[in-house]
This record gives C-alpha cells, sequence and structure tokens, in this order.
C-alpha cells in the first residue's frame, strides 16, 4: 500500500515538473521574458504628476481597507 502511494506520488510529481518544464521552454521561445527594459523605461519616462497620482490613489485605498476595519470592529464590539 504505501510502495503504491509513493509510486503514485513520483509519477505525478515527474508529469507535473514535466509540464512545467515544457511551459517555461514555450514561453522563452515565443519571447516571453523579452522586455527587460519595461521598468527602466516606466521610471524614466513617468512624469512627477504619474507618480504623485499612484501615491495619492496608495493613500486612498490603504484609508478605505483602514475605514472598513475599524467599521467591523465597531460593530463587533456592539
Amino acid at each position: 500500500m504505501i510502495n503504491d502511494t509513493l509510486f503514485f506520488m513520483l509519477i505525478v510529481g515527474i508529469i507535473i515538473s514535466a509540464a512545467l518544464l515544457l511551459i517555461f521552454v514555450w514561453a522563452a521561445k515565443t519571447g516571453q521574458f523579452d522586455d527587460s527594459n519595461k521598468l527602466i523605461d516606466g521610471m524614466l519616462f513617468d512624469s512627477t504628476e504619474d507618480l504623485n497620482d499612484a501615491i495619492e490613489k496608495e493613500k486612498k485605498i490603504k484609508e478605505a481597507k483602514e475605514n472598513k476595519l475599524n467599521k467591523e470592529k465597531a460593530k463587533e464590539a456592539e
């Protein structure tokens, strides 16, 4: 029984590993990892207004999460 389970786990692990390897090879061949300058170009060409807007958006999201958490705590306290 234990040997059968080990054999089954080994076969499933090999199949999953082979599938992941094939997916990685396919992605490399089709150029999925070719855009190495995207982040650098994004930093160089982003305006300060865009960066400030992103910071404000993050602050609003954080405040909304905190408000929601505070409301949930207030409901629990009642």
